[in-house]
């Protein structure tokens, strides 16, 4: 069955009539009123959704500089902390050292010594 243009010309013309008689019988300047209404109801919350979104990256924002300002501290207090152990192990290593060369000197003085 082909269509000739008398038919899609008729078609076209009542396209939105029927459309309309199916979306409960309004008719389609009706229709139409509404679907701007939904249009416009649907951008101011696509607006009020992008300045949240906003708000919120701000939010995230400053909580995301309070923890580097955060670790900033702590990792000032890590590097006291790692330069008293570094400390520490020097001293002991330094000890550890001058102990073991003072007892094997002994040994060995107290070898030759020996008769």
């Amino acid at each position: 069955m082909n269509l000739v243009a008398e038919d899609i010309e008729f078609i076209k013309d009542h396209l939105g009539e029927w459309l309309a008689e199916q979306s409960l019988s309004k008719p389609p300047a009706v229709y139409e009123i509404e679907l701007r209404e939904r249009m416009l109801r649907v951008e101011e919350e696509l607006k009020h959704q992008r300045e949240l979104l906003k708000t919120i990256l701000e939010q995230m924002d400053k909580r995301f500089e309070a923890v580097d300002k955060r670790f900033e501290t702590l990792q000032s207090e890590m590097n006291k902390r790692f330069e008293g152990l570094t400390r520490r192990i020097d001293r002991f290593m330094m000890r550890s050292y001058a102990t073991t060369l003072t007892v094997g000197g002994l040994i060995v003085t107290t070898l030759k010594l020996w008769p």
